[in-house]
């Protein structure tokens, strides 16, 4: 999924994402749990992670009768994918604006793009 266009997911799909993101693989009852409150009810939360398998972002592996369920994509790529579009989309595919707006808002601090900046040295 690395080399196209990641689709965004919605609030309950990236609830349920983050959560088979921490565990990195688990059965329903491991991902119900994983999922922060307030959670959605247990089948509410199976739906969506059919959902997810039906869109790519997960897959699943069978023990007996039950699925345990694993991510396809990391948190990274997508995270990366949404970055990039929020860039493309509010700040002209430039990521210097972004990090300009954020600075301006006070929302990242002198300390944070210092720490930024080492990090892109290295």
């Amino acid at each position: 999924m690395k080399s196209t266009e990641i689709k965004e997911l919605t609030r309950s799909e990236e609830q349920v994402m983050q959560a088979l993101w921490t565990i990195g693989k688990g059965f329903a009852n491991e991902i119900v749990a994983a999922v922060e409150p307030p959670r959605p009810a247990y089948n509410t939360i199976l739906t969506i992670v059919r959902i997810l398998e039906t869109k790519g972002f997960v897959a699943h592996e069978t023990f007996n009768r039950s699925n345990r369920y694993y991510p396809l994509i990391s948190r990274e790529d997508y995270s990366q994918q949404m970055l990039g579009r929020l860039a493309r989309n509010y700040f002209g595919s430039s990521f210097r604006s972004m990090v300009s707006f954020l600075v301006d808002r006070k929302d990242v601090t002198l300390e944070d793009l210092d720490t930024l900046i080492r990090e892109v040295e290295k």
